[in-house]
């Protein structure tokens, strides 16, 4: 799962590429996937997290810790 957000789940979605023919082919819209290291305090350790562009604004605004919280009650492991 290479282009896989913890925070919000966001994948790959999938589509065509139309040519300037109108040819059709398969292809591939990635989200900007980053990896960004936080220090949690509560476990007094750093994180590495996988996270779109979009949920790097959203541990800005709500905290890590929240943001944390969000990923362990998806299910994930950090």
């Amino acid at each position: 799962m290479s282009a896989h957000c913890q925070l919000t789940g966001a994948e790959p979605g999938f589509g065509k590429k139309i040519s300037h023919s109108h040819r059709r082919t398969p292809r591939r819209f990635d989200p900007n996937i980053q990896k960004k290291r936080y220090w949690l305090p509560g476990e007094g350790r750093h994180v590495r997290l996988r996270l779109s562009a979009r949920a790097v604004k959203t541990v800005d605004a709500i905290g890590i810790e929240a943001a944390v919280a969000r990923i362990r009650a998806r299910g994930e492991r950090v």
